[in-house]
Parts: structure tokens; sequence; C-alpha cells
């Protein structure tokens, strides 16, 4: 069998493949149908440090090759996941916690209160469907920098992976901001900024208006920022955006990402992520690769095989 493993951040996963931060619970819902110990990480849905109900609904909407969503954040607190899904979720597989907050001392907060207890912390400054924090931190390059810094001046044991949103003028841009900053990696991309109408009401569809826009159909666009990305900073980057099957995992890798994570698909399909990491092993098996890391940034641009900068 071919080695699928990957190193991120210094820390081992047995695979690639962790499910996306809003998507999959804590794991224990999909857990009921196969043993999550299967992948290489699960990233936690959004946590803040006191519980949120999120946006008003309606806060779903299906569109095209896509879906919105504009749940709002919804979650039970650190600290009730710190009691009730930490320790379980940790017996399992790797843990990547992804925190938000709606001020930058939250973000220093958050990452004090989880240092040492998770294997990674995601810093969500890229959320679309939020009215104050969030986004607004991950837009310029100069807050990118600046938030990432106090979060990472709050970790001693954690490595640090900073999500970044699609909506900025220069993904490569912010993506430096944030190596500056000093993150351990980058995630990305988060959603795009979208609506719909409902054109018998002539209204939104979200209760929001606008929502964060993910789904088969935003791939190609990920796939470009992750290849921007990956390519203007010398830390690892966790592809993710639109991926359905293994063949969409590799094309990330190969554009630069060292890991993926998958996000609506879960919702498609509940058995996407062990179906990813067997399709995996499958292509790797009939391509003679016997280590899954030798793609990572395999890409040839223009005749030349692409290198980092």
């Amino acid at each position: 069998m071919s080695d699928l493993g990957v190193t991120l951040c210094g820390v081992a996963l047995k695979n690639p493949v962790i499910p996306a931060s809003g998507t999959f619970g804590f794991g224990r819902e999909f857990d009921e149908l196969y043993d999550i110990s299967v992948l290489g990480a699960v990233c936690t849905k959004g946590l803040t440090l006191e519980p949120r109900a999120g946006n008003p609904t309606p806060r779903i909407a299906e569109s095209r090759g896509v879906i919105l969503n504009a749940v709002g954040l919804q979650n039970p607190g650190v600290e009730h996941f710190i009691a009730h899904d930490l320790n379980w979720l940790k017996n399992k597989t790797r843990v990547i916690a992804n925190v938000a907050g709606r001020e930058i001392g939250d973000y220093a907060k958050m990452c004090a209160r989880l240092d040492g207890l998770v294997d990674f912390i995601e810093l969500n400054i890229s959320c679309p469907n939020v009215k104050c924090g969030g986004m607004s931190l991950g837009v310029r390059p100069e807050d990118v920098e600046n938030v990432t810094r106090v979060a990472k001046n709050a970790l001693k044991r954690t490595p640090l992976l900073v999500k970044l949103s699609p909506n900025v003028e220069s993904i490569a841009e912010n993506a430096r901001a944030a190596e500056r900053g000093g993150a351990d990696g980058l995630s990305l991309v988060n959603t795009f900024t979208g609506m719909t109408i409902d054109i018998e009401r002539r209204r939104p569809v979200l209760a929001n208006n606008t929502g964060g826009v993910s789904g088969a159909g935003i791939k190609p666009l990920a796939v470009r920022m992750v290849y921007e990305a990956s390519h203007a900073v010398r830390i690892p980057v966790v592809g993710m955006g639109g991926i359905t099957c293994a063949e969409d995992a590799l094309e990330f890798m190969m554009a630069g990402a060292t890991a993926v994570q998958v996000g609506t698909q879960n919702f498609t399909d509940a058995l996407a992520c062990p179906k990813i990491v067997a399709g995996l092993e499958r292509w790797c098996a009939s391509h003679g690769v016997e280590k899954l890391e030798s793609v990572i940034g395999s890409a040839v641009l223009n005749g030349q095989r692409s290198l980092k900068c």
C-alpha cells in the first residue's frame, strides 16, 4: 500500500483528508456512520469564547452547483467544547480547533485557552456571514498580519493556521502578511460572499441577505488561489473549496497544498471523506506513487515545474 501520510507544521497526519469547519460538527454524528479515526484530522465547527445562537433563519440556500450559508458561527462556546467534546475527539484523530472572535483580543484569549490542548488552531478571520469581527480582520494585509501576530503571541505549543478569505484584492499578499505575523501555516479558501434571490418574493432567500458560497462550483477559483498562496510563502498550506472526490483533492495538492479540507460534500454524501481517502489510495496504486507527499506542488505550468519562492 502507498503511504498517504503527510506532515503539516511538523505534525504527522495519517492522510491529508480533513473535514472542514462548519460541515462536520465535532464529529460525533459522523462517527455513527463510520470510524472517523480513518481521517487525517478533524476541523471543529467555529468556536467562540461564549455560546452563540447564530443568525436568523433561513440561513441555508441552494443554487446551481453551490450552496450559500449564513449560519453565523452557531456554537456552544469553547468551554463546552473542552468539557464535552475535546477528549473524545482527541482519542479519534488529530484536532484542529477553528476559533473566531468579535474583536482582536478574543483571538488571543481563545488561543491561550486552547494552547497545548489541540493539535492545531485555525484562526477564522474570513467568515463572510457575521456582522462583527471575522471577515473584517481578514481583508486588509495589515489587519491579517496584526491579528495573526496577536494570536501567535498567545501560543507556546500549538501550531497556528490562518484561514484566508478569497474576498480580497490579492490572496498572495494576504498569505505573506499572515506569514509575517508568525503563522505556522495557512488554510484557504473560506467561502465567497454571495446572494440568491427568491424571484416570487423578490427578496433574498437568506435572512442575512448574503452568505458564504461553497460547493463544487468554486473549485477552479479555489485551486488558483491555493496555487498563488502556496507559491508566495514558505509555510505549508491546507487547501479547500469544492472538493468532492480524490481527484479534486489531488488538484489542490499538486497546486501546492499539503493537506485538504472537505466541506460541502459532507452534506451531499456523509461518507465523502473516507471515500476520498480510499480514492487517494487507489490513485497512488494505479500511478505507482509510493508516497502521496511527492505530489505536493508538482503541477507544471508553462512547461516548467513550479517552485516555491
